[in-house]
C-alpha cells in the first residue's frame, strides 16, 4: 500500500461504532417488554426528578458549547477551560445515565406520538454521537478538523432535542 493510503483518516470507524450503539439501543428499546412504573405518584415524582436532571444536563451542555468555542479559539480562553470542558462533559454523561436507563427499561423505544418518537430517536442519537465523539478524540490527527466539532454539535443537538421533547413538555404540562 502507498504511504498516503496508510495515512488516510479513518473517520468511518468511530462513525460506524456510534451508529452501532444508536441502532442497538433503538432495537433493544423497541423489542424488550417495557417495565412501566409502579404507580401514578411514583411516576410523577420520577418524571419530575428526570426533568430536573435533564435540565442540569442541558445546562452542562451549554457549558460544553462555550468551553469548546474557547478551546477552538473562537472565544477567549483560560488555562482551566479544557479541564472545565472535560469535567462538564463527564458530569453531564453521568447525570444522563439514570434518565436513559429508566427511559429504556421502563418505557422502551416509543412511537405513540411524534413527540415520543422524536424523543426515542434523539436518545439513541445522543449516545451514538457521544460514542463517535469519544472515539474521534482518542484518535488525534486521524480525522478532518471539522469532524470533532460536528460530533459535538450532534451531541448538543440531541441533548437540546431530548430536553425539549421531555423536560419542557413535563414542565409545561405538570408545572415546576
Amino acid at each position: 500500500m502507498e504511504a498516503a493510503t496508510l495515512r488516510r483518516p479513518r473517520v468511518w470507524l468511530p462513525v460506524v461504532a456510534g451508529v452501532g450503539v444508536a441502532v442497538t439501543l433503538g432495537v433493544y428499546g423497541r423489542l424488550h417488554d417495557p417495565a412501566g412504573t409502579s404507580g401514578i405518584g411514583d411516576a410523577l415524582r420520577l418524571q419530575s426528578s428526570k426533568a430536573w436532571l435533564a435540565t442540569t444536563v442541558l445546562l452542562l451542555a451549554a457549558v460544553q458549547l462555550v468551553s469548546a468555542l474557547s478551546v477552538y479559539g473562537r472565544l477567549p480562553s483560560r488555562p482551566w477551560i479544557p479541564a472545565l470542558h472535560r469535567w462538564s462533559g463527564r458530569v453531564a454523561l453521568l447525570l444522563s445515565l439514570p434518565i436513559a436507563v429508566h427511559c429504556l427499561y421502563a418505557l422502551g423505544f416509543r412511537a405513540d406520538s411524534p413527540r415520543t418518537l422524536a424523543h426515542s430517536v434523539l436518545g439513541c442519537l445522543f449516545y451514538g454521537a457521544f460514542v463517535a465523539k469519544m472515539l474521534l478524540i482518542s484518535r488525534p490527527g486521524e480525522s478532518r478538523p471539522w469532524v470533532l466539532p460536528l460530533a459535538g454539535g450532534l451531541v448538543l443537538t440531541a441533548v437540546a432535542g431530548l430536553w425539549l421533547t421531555a423536560s419542557l413538555w413535563y414542565f409545561t404540562t405538570a408545572g415546576f
